[in-house]
């Protein structure tokens, strides 16, 4: 695959962020539908056309990839894993990732948009669990099963002529359902979890209003009376569900995304600040240093 610019892919560059965001473009997928399936190699399409990006970006969709050859080595948010022939890779929204300049990508890629699945089905499979690893290794039963149902829904996103296209695209949910649900369930096992599925919970609410409220609002209370609960009962369900409280949740993606601006951008100190939500770079730094035992500028020199 090849990087594409332009129209195909509607890259940008966040206001705050300064690293590349790829949207999720449905004009790439056979019928305009909200997934696209297709190889890994130089001549099949996938992921809107970002391709095999050389530089770190993010996406706002998500990615699956199925790899028939290895090792490859591939970053995601800091750390390199490496995969081989028969594993997967699970790439989530907003997540800062890069491929290998040496490796070759050999296998299939399934890109879906957000919203294309009913939420119940999102929740079920764990969609959204940024708690998860993104390494998955399916035994041989487990990933036989995998390969075949992939192998259907990728029959079912290129038939495009038996069926209208509203009933194309219903087939595509179910048939992409019964796969999720395969690879959550190998998710939820190398996360040593039990598979289930998981209710719109008042964390869920919590986690999503944190990760579109983080650049500006650190306050649980804030987020406590925006969801309309009170602040003992969002304690109560965030220690349930990660084993943090909802300030240590809140500053764990504020450090994150300051770590993915120091690393992947040459903004200033001070601008990083000011996109995470600190008007002072002083308190920024202290509070970054409080969080990870290092100066912002001491982490930005040791990516180097």
């Amino acid at each position: 695959m090849t990087e594409q610019g332009g129209a195909q892919t509607s890259a940008h560059l966040g206001t705050a962020e300064h690293i590349r965001t790829y949207p999720f473009d449905p004009s790439a997928s056979v019928s305009g539908v909200g997934i696209q399936v297709g190889p890994m190699g130089t001549d099949g399409p996938w992921a809107g056309g970002v391709g095999l990006s050389r530089r770190v970006h993010r996406i706002d969709f998500h990615v699956l990839l199925f790899f028939r050859e290895g090792p490859v080595r591939h970053m995601i948010d800091f750390t390199e894993y490496e995969v081989a022939a028969g594993e997967i890779l699970w790439i989530r929204p907003g997540q800062v990732h890069g491929f290998s300049t040496t490796d070759d990508y050999v296998g299939t890629a399934l890109t879906m948009q957000p919203g294309f699945l009913p939420r119940a089905i999102v929740e079920a499979t764990g969609m959204y669990r940024y708690d998860r690893p993104p390494l998955l290794r399916p035994d041989r039963a487990q990933l036989d099963a995998i390969e075949a149902s992939l192998a259907q829904l990728q029959r079912e996103y290129l038939d495009t002529t038996t069926l209208p296209l509203s009933l194309h695209t219903s087939v595509l949910r179910h048939t992409l359902t019964a796969f999720m649900l395969r690879v959550a369930h190998v998710s939820a096992q190398a996360a040593a979890d039990a598979c289930e599925p998981q209710p719109d919970t008042t964390f869920t609410r919590f986690r999503t209003a944190v990760e579109q409220g983080f650049t500006t609002n650190h306050s649980v209370s804030a987020y406590a009376d925006e969801l309309g609960y009170s602040r003992r009962t969002l304690v109560r369900a965030v220690r349930a569900a990660t084993g943090q409280t909802p300030k240590a949740f809140i500053d764990r993606r504020v450090i994150l995304e300051a770590k993915r601006l120091l690393a992947h951008t040459e903004l200033p100190v001070g601008r990083i600040g000011v996109a995470v939500g600190f008007g002072d770079s002083a308190n920024f730094s202290k509070f970054f240093q409080q969080h990870t035992g290092a100066t912002p500028a001491a982490f930005r020199a040791e990516q180097v």
